[in-house]
């Protein structure tokens, strides 16, 4: 369980101390709370979900609510707690060890995973990077959050996660704007050599290879790059944080995202020239 989560959960505790202790009709101890709600409920159950040592669910908040005579406090509880369907990761306590530390964090996720669905808009995706390409994304990422270098490290958790592409029975559905073939995030030698191994994976059986070019008609704009492990988890990206999302109702929403923007998208030969076109505007 990540830090943030524990935190946000600890968070909720302490509210529901404050209505247990300042209920209406005066201070409630744990064991009157229990009480006065029945159905199993125990003082080490009030104690557990004030220190945040157990998530509550939704009745339980309802429940609390009644018991301490403020129901209509059940309405931002109940927020307080879909707020956990959001995990957030924030850069500054994951990097505080590296970006191979982040690298190991997901790699469990994509190990278990049959089907990863990707959406990338401004980079290619690490599935897919060579060492040179990713080691300039991790070297401009540790510079701009300030944070400890070790690069080759990352870098080599980056490739290995790759093995992937390699075994039977995985799908890799990676999809991502033609933005993505074209930012400079390293010199313009380096990004032929990763357009070349681009292009190069449209010929695995593991991998659906989709760009959305440019002239598009676009269904709905690209937003955030995120990743969905099998319909379990998905992982968003952002410049304070990492969202790690488990709610199924917010997993739909992403992969709707997805399937949307995929009409957008070409794939196979189409895909290949786009990749290409990239390649020759580049420097020589």
């Amino acid at each position: 369980m990540g830090t943030d989560y524990q935190k946000a959960r600890e968070d909720l505790g302490v509210r529901l101390r404050e209505l247990r202790l300042r209920a209406p009709e005066g201070r409630l101890t744990g064991t009157q709370l229990a009480d006065r709600i029945g159905s199993g409920w125990t003082k080490v159950k009030v104690s557990k979900l004030e220190n945040g040592k157990q998530t509550a669910t939704p009745e339980d908040l309802w429940a609390w609510a009644q018991g301490t005579g403020q129901p209509d406090t059940y309405d931002e509880l109940l927020a307080r707690l879909r707020g956990f369907e959001s995990h957030i990761r924030s850069w500054r306590r994951q990097l505080a060890s590296g970006h191979k530390a982040v690298q190991d964090a997901v790699t469990p996720e994509h190990d278990r995973s049959r089907v990863l669905t990707i959406w990338e808009n401004c980079l290619i995706p690490g599935m897919l990077q060579i060492p040179d390409y990713a080691r300039h994304v991790f070297v401009r990422h540790a510079d701009l959050m300030r944070t400890k270098r070790d690069t080759e490290d990352a870098v080599r958790a980056r490739i290995q996660r790759q093995e992937g592409l390699y075994q039977p029975g995985r799908k890799y559905r990676i999809m991502m704007w033609e933005g993505a073939l074209r930012s400079l995030v390293c010199p313009p030698s380096v990004l032929s050599a990763q357009l070349h191994h681009l292009a190069g994976a449209i010929g695995l059986d593991t991998v659906d290879l989709g760009i959305i070019p440019f002239d598009a008609s676009l269904k709905i704009f690209p937003g955030n790059s995120f990743w969905v492990y099998d319909q379990r988890l998905v992982v968003v990206e952002d410049w304070h944080a990492e969202l790690w999302i488990d709610d199924a109702d917010s997993i739909v929403i992403y992969l709707r995202v997805w399937d949307t923007l995929k009409k957008s998208a070409v794939y196979g030969t189409d895909a290949h020239n786009i990749i290409n076109a990239a390649r020759r505007t580049l420097p020589r």
